[in-house]
């Protein structure tokens, strides 16, 4: 990694900290500065403004959240070809994630972003757009995968209960830190993973 690279990436780390913590409106690039000890021309060789630093903050925050998805998802079909129990492994799997976190999850740049004033920005809008929808996309494949093998006690289109998935996983990283508590995500997820348990059971036999 360049010198350069190096740099950016401090930025980011640096932003994303300050963000998370109290929000995009109250972050300013000076701050980033003076916490990194650069100068203003050495911030703005990396990022034209702090519109363009939000967008990089927001695509590497879900491009962070795919690959979680995808290791936790990717271990548990290695464990078992069975739909029903890939989703609740893979929960399980992501509560340990999230469990082995010291300080708690830091929160989620897309919530965030599409709560302060930085949401004008379309390109911001599209990114968070995107995010929500490509878990929506993930979530309901596999839920239809679950609803090919497992009859579900209540007729839940795939889509809707997929957006619940993300709607929990999310309302439970605002709750922990709101409460300041990095067990209630883990807690909640677990939850989760049991609520769609019950709900699916196996197809009569034929």
């Amino acid at each position: 990694m360049t010198k350069g690279q190096t740099t950016r990436l401090r930025i980011l780390d640096v932003a994303q900290d300050a963000v998370l913590s109290k929000g995009f409106g109250a972050t300013s690039i000076d701050e980033i500065i003076a916490a990194m000890g650069l100068t203003k021309s050495g911030f703005f060789y990396h990022f034209r403004d702090k519109n363009e630093l939000a967008i990089a903050l927001l695509e590497r925050y879900v491009a962070e959240d795919e690959r979680v998805y995808d290791d936790v998802f990717r271990r548990a079909r290695e464990l078992t070809d069975d739909p029903l129990q890939v989703l609740l492994l893979g929960l399980k799997l992501l509560s340990e994630v999230f469990a082995n976190m010291p300080e708690g999850h830091p929160g989620c740049l897309v919530a965030a972003a599409v709560a302060a004033e930085r949401s004008y920005d379309r390109r911001i809008q599209e990114i968070a757009k995107q995010a929500s929808l490509t878990w929506r996309r993930r979530f309901t494949s596999m839920i239809e995968d679950v609803a090919a093998l497992y009859r579900p006690s209540e007729p839940i289109p795939s889509d809707q209960l997929a957006d619940t998935i993300s709607a929990m996983l999310e309302g439970g990283i605002v709750m922990s830190k709101t409460l300041k508590d990095p067990a209630i995500l883990v807690q909640q997820t677990l939850v989760l993973r049991s609520m769609i348990r019950l709900l699916f059971s196996p197809m009569p036999a034929r």
